[in-house]
């Protein structure tokens, strides 16, 4: 009989980060085209889109999304922080995603396509 040398699964192997740039580049990019599904219901456009979406960074298991909204009293904010958490979940279940709202204020030119909403060139 010959023995099997097996490694023991460690949890936190299943909860690793990823484990390059490529790597985090590619869930970054799923995350984004994930929350493509979420759309400003005042404006009719996704979170993307309207550049809302700030940053999303991959740390010790988690992930964490920075967002804008695009008023400060946006009466939507608490559904679409959870629908942006319940879609970024959907790419890396079984990883914490926590959302902050950051102070600073959106404007138009952080769109992708500006021109979407009638804004031209040499306007901001």
């Amino acid at each position: 009989m010959s023995e099997e040398t097996r490694q023991p699964e460690t949890p936190q192997a299943q909860q690793e980060p990823p484990s390059s740039d490529t790597d985090a580049q590619a869930l970054d990019a799923q995350i984004r085209e994930n929350l493509r599904q979420v759309v400003d219901p005042e404006i009719g456009l996704d979170v993307v889109a309207l550049g809302l979406i700030k940053e999303i960074l991959f740390e010790n298991g988690q992930v964490q999304i920075k967002m804008l909204l695009t008023t400060p009293f946006c009466p939507y904010a608490p559904w679409m922080v959870q629908m942006v958490k319940e879609k970024a979940q959907e790419v890396v279940p079984g990883r914490t995603v926590e959302v902050e709202v950051l102070p600073e204020p959106w404007d138009p030119s952080m769109m992708e396509d500006p021109s979407i909403l009638g804004f031209g060139p040499g306007m901001f």
